[in-house]
């Protein structure tokens, strides 16, 4: 609905300016020797009616934007609804004006400045909505801003919580009574993934390459507690490592992975992560095994709806998760524009 539509009082005040208006008009196009007075109450219901007309260029505006390639085509529709517009201004003038036994104001002048109003209309709803437009997107930038030291934070819980270090430092001292050379190597390993996730946590986007390299520093701090049982495999297509893609979008999907899928299997399983570019959007996909008859955790969807809602406010309607659960397999397939 038009924004003057939705409330009365906006309503009221845009249909008093035209009373001023039709006034103006009536003095430039009334007939010889007429008085003002009866030519605008003559022309009034007319420019009333066509009040609402120049409300038609809001939804026009809408599904026909403003673009370089299509000015011819958009030239002809503004000049054909101009017309009509018009017609409709003039033909209600020349009715009123028999109607009221009043003098024909001149129409030929009438319909011109019909048509120079719906234009000036027209472009006045096309700045309106290229203001809406430059709102919505500082209002999404700012939102996207806050979702990303959001997601620094949970990413930060989620990483170093006690349960987590615990396990980690478990089996460093495990392996420091096996294999000390192997325990050293655990411990940079740890030391870099929480390096990494500080660094890239504060930044609003990283390239794809570094984004899986926490993954994978992850993935190796999990798999010294898991050993064979945690199985990756990545299927990187050429070029998709240079993509933009917001940071620490990656990370919660892969620790729901192995903390809500491997986790659970005695016998472990496997977690693909495949990186493909489908026309101007770029496709991550993170699969993993998964007991399909264990109790889900509490809370599961945490980690999933956070990097929905980062990509929805981020992308509006070029970019959004998918998530498939079938045959013992949990899919999740995240799209964003190639950046």
């Amino acid at each position: 609905m038009h924004p003057i539509l939705a409330g009365r009082a906006r309503l009221v005040l845009y249909l008093a300016a035209w009373v001023p208006l039709a006034g103006l008009l009536a003095f430039l196009s009334r007939a010889q020797g007429s008085a003002l007075l009866p030519a605008t109450a003559t022309l009034l219901p007319a420019c009333l009616v066509f009040a609402f007309e120049c409300l038609s260029p809001w939804y026009i505006c809408r599904v026909q934007p403003l673009r370089l390639s299509e000015v011819t085509r958009l030239a002809g529709t503004w000049t054909a609804a101009g017309a009509c517009a018009a017609g409709v201004l003039s033909g209600g003038a020349w009715l009123a004006a028999r109607l009221f036994r009043q003098p024909v104001p001149n129409l030929s002048l009438l319909f011109a400045l019909g048509v120079i109003l719906y234009l000036l209309s027209a472009g006045l709803h096309y700045t309106g909505l290229a203001a809406e437009a430059s709102r919505e997107a500082e209002q999404r930038a700012a939102e996207a801003r806050t979702l990303a030291r959001d997601a620094e934070l949970q990413a930060l819980r989620m990483q170093i919580n006690p349960h987590f270090l615990f396990n980690s430092l478990h089996s460093i001292a495990a392996l420091a009574t096996q294999d000390g050379a192997r325990a050293r190597e655990m411990c940079v390993r740890l030391s870099d993934f929480l390096r990494s996730s500080l660094v890239l946590g504060g930044r609003e986007s990283i390239p794809l390459r570094d984004e899986l390299a926490l993954a994978r520093s992850y993935l190796t701090v999990e798999q010294v507690r898991f050993g064979a049982r945690l199985r990756v495999v990545e299927e990187i297509d050429a070029g998709c490592e240079d993509c933009e893609i917001p940071a620490l979008l990656l990370q919660p999907l892969v620790e729901n992975a192995v903390k809500h899928g491997i986790a659970g299997l005695l016998e472990g399983g496997e977690i693909r992560i495949a990186v493909t570019r489908r026309d101007e959007q770029v496709v991550v996909t993170v699969e993993n095994a998964f007991d399909p008859d264990a109790t889900p955790a509490a809370k599961l969807g945490v980690g999933l709806a956070h990097v929905r809602r980062r990509v929805e406010v981020g992308f509006g309607g070029r970019g959004r998760v998918d998530v498939l659960a079938r045959d013992g397999v949990f899919r999740v397939e995240v799209r964003v524009p190639w950046g």
